[in-house]
C-alpha cells in the first residue's frame, strides 16, 4: 500500500497548503497559507489551461465518481470547485484514502507520463466543477505553450516539495500531531483568520484513513482537540489557531 500511494501522490495528494517544516521557526502560521491564491483561475482567458483546446466542463454530484481506478488514463483533469476524495485498492482488496483535493488541482495527470491505467479512484466528496482535459491536447500545449508548460512545472514543483513534507510527517510524527496538521490542511488555514472551517463533511474513518491510524485514536484525539478548545466538533469542524501550537512543539 505505500508503494500505490506514493505512485499516486505524483499524481495529487493533499496539495491544498505549503509544508510545514520539521522544528520551523517564526510566523510559522504563513506556511499554512493555502497556495490556491498562486494559482491562476483555469477558466478565464488570462489562464494558461486556456491554451488547451477542447476542454469539457462537467459537475458531479456527491459521491459520483469522476473517475475509478483501472479505467483508461486518457485524460487530465482540473478541480474549479469542490472536494473530492482520492482512494486506491489494493490487489488483496483493502482501500484506503490517499489524498483529499480541491480547487487548483489537477488529478489524473499521470497519463502525461505515460500512465495506460487509472491507479486510484477520485469521488466527489460535495458537487464538484471539473474540467476534462484529453492527453494528446495537454501534451501539445505543453509542448507549443511556453507559458502553460512553466505555469505547470511550477505547480507540480510545489506539489513534489508538499509530498516530501508530507512523508516526513508520517515517518517522524505521531499520530496526534498528523491528525492536527491534516485538520489545518484540511481547512485551508491561512493567517488572516482565527478559526477557520471544514466545510466538507468527512467521516473519522477517513481521517483515520489519511492519517495512518484506527478510528479509536482518532476519535480520542479528536475529543481532547476540543477539551482543549482547539476544535469545535459538531457534524462540521471548526479549527482555532491554538490547534497549531499541537504540530509546532517538538
Amino acid at each position: 500500500m505505500t508503494h500505490v500511494a506514493l505512485r499516486h501522490c505524483e499524481g495529487a495528494l493533499i496539495a491544498v497548503a505549503p509544508p510545514l517544516s520539521r522544528g520551523s521557526r517564526g510566523p510559522a502560521v504563513d506556511r499554512f497559507q493555502p497556495m490556491l491564491n498562486k494559482r491562476l483561475a483555469a477558466f478565464n482567458s488570462g489562464s494558461p489551461l486556456a491554451r488547451v483546446p477542447g476542454q469539457a466542463t462537467r459537475k458531479f454530484r456527491k459521491d459520483e465518481v469522476i473517475f475509478a481506478q483501472g479505467e483508461p488514463a486518457d485524460s487530465v483533469y482540473y478541480i474549479q470547485n469542490g472536494k473530492a476524495k482520492v482512494t486506491v485498492v489494493s490487489s488483496q482488496g483493502k482501500e484506503a484514502v490517499v489524498a483529499i483535493v480541491g480547487p487548483g488541482d489537477f488529478v489524473g495527470e499521470g497519463c502525461l507520463g505515460g500512465e495506460k491505467k487509472r491507479v486510484s479512484t477520485i469521488v466527489a466528496l460535495e458537487e464538484c466543477t471539473v474540467a476534462r482535459y484529453d492527453r494528446s491536447a495537454m501534451l501539445r500545449a505543453l509542448a507549443d505553450e511556453p507559458v502553460l508548460a512553466g505555469w505547470f512545472i511550477g505547480y507540480l514543483l510545489d506539489r513534489i516539495a508538499r509530498i516530501e513534507e508530507n512523508l516526513v510527517d508520517q515517518l517522524f510524527n505521531s499520530s496526534e500531531k498528523r491528525l492536527a496538521r491534516l485538520l489545518l490542511i484540511l481547512t485551508d488555514f491561512g493567517t488572516d483568520e482565527s478559526t477557520q472551517l471544514l466545510t466538507t463533511r468527512i467521516s473519522q474513518e477517513t481521517l483515520a484513513e489519511m492519517v495512518g491510524t484506527t478510528r479509536a485514536r482518532v476519535s480520542f484525539f479528536m475529543n481532547k482537540f476540543r477539551r482543549l478548545g482547539f476544535i469545535e466538533y459538531d457534524g462540521q469542524i471548526k479549527v482555532h489557531r491554538p490547534l497549531l501550537a499541537t504540530v509546532l512543539e517538538d
